[in-house]
C-alpha cells in the first residue's frame, strides 16, 4: 500500500507540471562588497627622526683666576652682557702687591750691588795697567760683576713676575658675550684653576641633542635638520651636525650632538627647549596603508580596482621599506592606481565592489 503522504506527493507533481521541479533559470546576483580605498599618487617618503634638545653657544668659555685667594668682587651675574676688557671677579691683591713690592726692592739692591761690583772692576782694571795690582785681584773684581749683573737679571724677572701676578688678581673678558653660569661668590676662597663664570660668546647658536647610538649609524652624513621652539613651532631654524661626541654619557649611554644653526631668530634664547627634524632616505616614492597588504603566491600583494567594471583583482608589489602603518612600495603599482585598503580578506578575483570612500 502506499502512503497517504507520497499519494499527496504524486498528486501535487500532477497538478503544478514538470515547470515546478526545475531549478529558477537567473540566480540572484550578489551585492558589490563595499570596499575602501586610496588612489597612488608618488609623494615624498623617508625615515622621520624627531628629538628634543636645547640651544646653546657654538663658543662657550668658563673664566677662571690662575691663582687662588679671596675673591672680593663679582661684579656680573647670570644673564650680564660683557664687553672685551670688562672686569668679571677680582681677588684681594694684597699678597700679590706686597710681592711686587719686595720684587721692586731686590731690584733695587741688585742695581746697586751691580753699580759697586763695576766701580771696583773699572778700579782694578786702571791698576792692573799701571802694574799695581795682581791679576787675581782683578779677575776677582770680574767675577764679583758677572755675579752682580746675573743677580739684577733674576731680580728684574721676579719683578715682572710679581706684576703679572697682581694682573692676575683682576679677571676680564676678552670678547663681547652673555654670562651664563657662576661658579663661586664673592668672600669664597677659590682655588686656581676654579670656574668663576661662563660666558657664551657672541656668534653662532647650536641645537644641542642627546641621540642613541643606533640612530647616529643609520643617518647619513650632512644631514639637513629643522629646529623649531618647542613652546611655538612658527619660530624655525635650519642647521646641520657640527659635532658628534666622541664618547657616550656614562649615564643615558648617548651621545651629544651640536647642530649648527644658519642665522637663529632672536626668539631662540640660549637654553631654550627645542625640537629638531630630520629626513632620512628623503626620495619621491609610492606610499599605501599597511592594511592594503596581502599575499599572492607567498609575495606581497594587493587588490586593484577597475575603475570602469568595479572589480577587483591581485597583484604583486615589490616593498621597499615598511614603515609604522605604511608600506613604501619599489615596484608593482603606478599612479592614478586604485588600491584597496579595508576588506581584502573577503574578496575574490572579480568580484563587483561598491567604493566607500578614500583611505586617510
Amino acid at each position: 500500500m502506499r502512503s497517504p503522504h507520497r499519494l499527496s506527493l504524486i498528486l501535487c507533481l500532477s497538478l503544478l507540471g514538470p515547470a515546478a521541479c526545475k531549478p529558477s533559470d537567473k540566480a540572484e546576483a550578489p551585492e558589490p562588497r563595499p570596499v575602501r580605498t586610496v588612489t597612488v599618487a608618488v609623494q615624498p617618503t623617508g625615515e622621520k627622526l624627531v628629538l628634543t634638545g636645547h640651544i646653546q653657544a657654538e663658543d662657550e668659555v668658563s673664566f677662571a683666576f690662575r691663582l687662588s685667594g679671596r675673591m672680593i668682587e663679582r661684579p656680573v651675574n647670570v644673564g650680564d652682557r660683557i664687553k672685551p676688557g670688562q672686569e668679571l671677579a677680582k681677588l684681594d691683591p694684597e699678597n700679590e702687591v706686597n710681592a711686587l713690592r719686595s720684587a721692586q726692592a731686590s731690584v733695587a739692591a741688585a742695581h746697586a750691588a751691580v753699580n759697586q761690583s763695576r766701580a771696583a772692576f773699572e778700579r782694578q782694571r786702571t791698576l792692573l795697567a799701571q802694574g799695581h795690582t795682581p791679576r787675581s785681584q782683578f779677575d776677582l773684581a770680574e767675577k764679583a760683576l758677572q755675579s752682580a749683573r746675573s743677580q739684577l737679571d733674576d731680580a728684574e724677572a721676579q719683578f715682572q713676575i710679581a706684576g703679572r701676578r697682581v694682573s692676575w688678581t683682576i679677571l676680564t673678558a676678552d670678547a663681547p658675550g652673555t654670562v651664563i653660569a657662576r661658579g663661586a661668590e664673592p668672600g669664597e676662597v677659590v682655588q686656581a684653576g676654579q670656574m668663576i663664570v661662563r660666558v657664551a660668546r657672541q656668534g653662532g647658536r647650536d641645537a644641542v641633542f642627546d641621540v642613541p647610538a643606533q640612530m647616529l649609524r643609520g643617518a647619513p652624513e650632512d644631514t639637513p635638520i629643522t629646529v623649531a621652539l618647542a613652546d611655538d613651532p612658527s619660530v624655525k631654524a635650519n642647521g646641520r651636525v657640527r659635532e658628534i661626541a666622541a664618547q657616550a654619557d656614562p649615564a643615558t649611554r648617548t651621545f651629544e650632538v651640536k647642530v649648527g644653526l644658519t642665522d637663529p631668530p632672536a626668539a631662540m634664547r640660549l637654553g631654550s627647549t627645542v625640537n629638531g627634524t630630520a629626513q632620512f632616505n628623503a626620495a619621491d616614492m609610492i606610499s599605501i596603508p599597511a592594511s592594503a597588504l596581502t599575499e599572492l603566491n607567498r609575495q606581497p600583494a594587493v587588490w586593484i580596482v577597475d575603475p570602469k567594471k568595479l572589480t577587483v583583482s591581485m597583484r604583486n608589489i615589490s616593498v621597499a621599506r615598511f614603515d609604522p602603518g605604511t608600506v613604501v612600495v619599489a615596484e608593482g603599482l603606478e599612479t592614478g592606481d586604485i588600491v584597496v585598503t579595508a576588506g581584502v580578506q573577503a574578496l575574490h578575483p572579480g568580484q563587483k565592489v561598491r567604493l566607500l570612500g578614500p583611505t586617510s
